[in-house]
């Protein structure tokens, strides 16, 4: 066979499967716009073991209330981004992907914000997670995590998700995830039921065991006030009657200052 011959057979064979796949992709776009989403929505929540703020159908009546028909659509008529969003413009939602399968039924993946402290000033209370994202309190589940309470220096109004602008508040939810975090998974997780902001901004650490208050003051230098504390449990309560002193001052380099 001569090449020129070749050459032609070859490109008649490139437009015939050209022509096919063409042909066949408009069949699929036809037979996608004919198709409709059904009322099946299938929803993973990727931390519920962890967390359950989040349920199948808290998502129905978030896209009930905001997308409104979704169902009966064509299936290249449903916006996925908008579902995302509106999803996402939830508090307790940090991720969420939405897709479709040729069957209807709309996928929808979560994750959920992972609180790392929860804050109460007695009037509002909110959740904060490791990047310092505040958001509120949930109708649906609730997690252990470490409380702050009393006179916070953080003004958060009730509903508000978000971080703070002010540097100075952003500066100070900081420092105390720090501190939380450096007490999660230490002997301290335990032991501490309780932080609360005093009057003068100080730190009051309240153990589970004992009628001491521990002055922690600002959440600074918290390895060695830590440390501090320590010292006080196997230097000082082994030679003292149990609740002798009633407050334990942390806030000076290398002192304790133990007060009846």
């Amino acid at each position: 066979m001569k090449p020129i011959v070749r050459r032609g057979l070859g490109l008649l064979t490139v437009l015939a499967c050209l022509a096919v796949w063409m042909l066949t992709t408009r069949m699929a776009t036809k037979e996608r716009r004919t198709r409709t989403c059904q009322s099946g929505i299938q929803v993973t929540v990727l931390d519920s073991a962890q967390r359950n703020f989040v349920g199948k159908e808290d998502i129905e009546k978030w896209l009930n209330e905001d997308y409104h028909a979704y169902v009966g659509l064509p299936l290249d008529s449903v916006n996925l981004d908008r579902i995302e969003s509106l999803v996402l413009s939830r508090s307790a939602v940090k991720g969420c992907e939405a897709w479709l399968t040729d069957d209807g039924i709309l996928h929808l993946e979560i994750s959920q914000r992972e609180p790392v402290v929860r804050f109460d000033d007695g009037r509002n209370g909110y959740y904060a997670d490791a990047g310092a994202y505040i958001f509120p309190l949930q109708a649906r589940g609730s997690v252990d995590v470490p409380v702050v309470s009393g006179k916070l220096p953080l003004k958060v109004e009730r509903g508000f998700k978000g971080t703070r602008e002010d540097p100075r508040e952003e500066a100070w939810l900081k420092q105390i995830i720090g501190l939380v975090s450096y007490i999660r998974g230490s002997v301290w997780e335990n032991n501490i039921r309780e932080i609360r902001v005093d009057e003068g901004g100080n730190l009051i650490l309240l153990p589970r065991e004992g009628k001491e208050k521990f002055i922690f003051g600002e959440p600074v230098r918290v390895q060695e006030k830590l440390l501090l504390m320590r010292s006080y449990y196997e230097a000082v309560v082994p030679s003292k009657d149990p609740g002798y002193y009633a407050s334990v001052d942390l806030r000076y380099r290398g002192q304790l200052i133990c007060r009846r």
